[in-house]
């Protein structure tokens, strides 16, 4: 049975109590990134700091969620660490359909537990437990421990942090279910900052499926364009890293902290590589027939004991480049292995592979001594950055402390601004050019994901600030709907508008259906309202010199264009919340 009225769970940490709220705006924000946006408007603070206790942290999910394949995202929103403004993260795993299982379109966690606590959550159940014997423990050994903690079979999914959120590290993600990740701007310090290490959510109900003749039939179809064509096959077989060496080749691949955009020496990390060596098997999300984690082994050998244990690791494109082509690291096991550091601690594993390459840089260049590194900071040295990692994590000295609140605020103490690789945020593995430069650093979420920049780059000849303008704002609509929806974005291909109308009137949204294209530009403004609201401004943007100073297949980069294109996306921003 189809909902018109969301239903919403708010969990008061002070009091360990819960509550039931329903609220009206399926037709004007459909769900996922729409309703998250509206729930902060209702129960975030702008004028407060991103650590007060009364700041919201947000799980919604979509409308057409457990009802199409790939409808598997939850969208998590909160006022970031990272810049103190309002922001979301995505993750795929269990999360999605256990919320659905449970009968909820979202889940608000406010307040602070008085110690580590976490939180069980059903359709007919609601507890905050104390677990101060998990504070400190690293994201595996807690795994370990919350799932004899969280009853339940099925639909059940675990979101948790490590001692990255538990220190209030900017970079601290929330782990999904082991191999998914909210990842950007410091979801798992908000946790960390109300003493919340994990959350169990156990989708124990059952939801009734449309009785609609169009439903079986627009099933299929989304079904066999999803299994049955080529579309989504390059997600499912060598997967993401397939990008490594089609970036290498074409010089847009970020290198030992972008001081170069091609390397053969990269041969080795490849996709085709890691599916040759270090591949063990493929895992997918909660109702998803595509299959695209990919997960490799690390081992490990004990030396006293003369034993090895292996670990699994899951991997893309984005960790290989941050721990690997930024950091020199030639080798895919090593990769793994730096990955596997981070992912104890419950770092973001992007910003913190960034982060370290900046720092080595700057440790080459003297700005920097292993007086703060306390271990030597070298390109291609393992070893040094599964350490680095640790201290990062763990926030060890002034240095990793500061250095976990962002690479800027960094450069900014010790020097290194210039070659400092933010855009927004750490930047993700993509040096196209200077529209992607531009999307990153104003977009939404500072993600390659807010829209095609990269894409456009690769695909657009000329340099027309208007129409490349044009592209962002048009491009970041349609991601946003199907943000809202709650789709993976890997399936855009698949979900087209006309698509997701049919989806929509098959289970019964006929309104929403109609309304598509009016529904995702409120939403958008809503999303951009919050932002500006906490203080983003993006005249203020400034991209780092290094940025300008990149060759691709292309050519130098356009110092003009790409000023000219953060001058009048900047304002385009601007006049989205007019």
């Amino acid at each position: 049975m189809i909902k018109e009225k969301f239903k919403v769970l708010t969990v008061d940490l002070g009091s360990g109590r819960g509550n039931i709220v329903t609220m009206d705006g399926r037709d004007t924000v459909a769900g996922g990134s729409g309703l998250a946006a509206l729930l902060f408007t209702k129960y975030g603070h702008p004028d407060k700091p991103w650590n007060d206790p009364d700041q919201p942290l947000i799980f919604a999910i979509g409308p057409l969620t457990g009802y199409f394949p790939l409808m598997s995202k939850t969208v998590c929103a909160f006022k970031s660490p990272y810049h103190d403004q309002y922001t979301e993260s995505h993750a795929g795993g269990r999360s999605a359909l256990a919320l659905r299982f449970a009968d909820l379109d979202a889940l608000v966690v406010l307040g602070k537990a008085t110690r580590p606590s976490c939180i069980a959550v059903g359709s007919r159940h609601l507890e905050v437990k104390e677990v101060p014997y998990l504070w400190g423990k690293d994201v595996f050994e807690s795994g370990k421990m919350l799932r004899s903690t969280f009853k339940g079979a099925g639909h059940r999914s675990i979101l948790r942090i490590g001692p990255a959120g538990e220190n209030g590290s900017a970079m601290a993600c929330i782990n999904a279910d082991t191999y998914r990740h909210f990842g950007r701007l410091g979801g798992g310090a908000v946790m960390g900052n109300k003493n919340l290490k994990a959350i169990g959510i156990n989708g124990d109900a059952a939801f009734q499926l449309p009785d609609s003749k169009d439903y079986p039939k627009i099933f299929q179809d989304v079904y066999t364009k999803l299994t049955d064509t080529d579309m989504m096959s390059k997600y499912h077989d060598i997967g993401t890293p397939i990008n490594m060496a089609v970036l290498n080749e074409t010089k847009m691949l970020p290198i030992r902290n972008l001081q170069r955009t091609s390397d053969p020496a990269i041969s080795n990390i490849t996709g085709e590589q890691f599916a040759d060596l270090a591949l063990l098997r493929n895992a997918a999300c909660a109702g998803c027939p595509v299959g695209c984690i990919h997960i490799g082994f690390v081992r490990e050998r004990f030396q006293k004991e003369h034993r090895y244990i292996y670990r699994q690791v899951s991997y893309d494109h984005e960790p290989i480049f941050a721990v690997g082509s930024m950091l020199s690291i030639e080798d895919c096991f090593s990769v793994l292995a730096i990955i596997d550091m981070a992912e104890k601690m419950g770092l973001d594993v992007m910003s913190a592979g960034v982060a370290l390459a900046w720092a080595t840089e700057a440790t080459e260049k003297g700005v920097i001594s292993e007086e703060e590194t306390v271990v030597r900071l070298s390109f291609g040295d393992t070893e040094g950055y599964k350490q680095a990692m640790l201290h990062l994590g763990r926030g060890a000295n002034e240095f990793y402390r500061l250095l976990a609140q962002g690479t800027l605020k960094a450069a900014e103490y010790y020097g290194g601004k210039d070659y400092a690789c933010v855009l927004g945020q750490e930047m993700a593995g993509y040096a196209t050019g200077e529209v992607y430069f531009t999307s990153q650093a104003l977009g939404f979420r500072h993600s390659h994901l807010d829209s095609g920049g990269y894409s456009y780059d690769q695909k657009e000849k000329g340099k027309d600030v208007s129409k490349a303008v044009d592209f962002l704002i048009k491009d970041e609509q349609g991601r946003v709907l199907l943000t809202s929806m709650v789709a993976c974005l890997f399936a855009r291909g698949v979900y087209t508008d006309q698509l997701l109308a049919e989806c929509l009137k098959a289970v019964g949204y006929g309104s929403l259906a109609e309304t598509l294209e009016p529904v995702s530009r409120n939403i958008r403004q809503i999303r951009w309202k919050n932002r500006l609201a906490t203080g983003f401004m993006p005249e203020k943007v400034i991209i780092p010199k290094r940025f300008y100073e990149i060759t691709t297949v292309k050519g130098s980069m356009d110092s003009d264009f790409l000023s000219s294109l953060v001058a009048e996306y900047g304002k385009a921003i601007r006049d989205l919340v007019q």
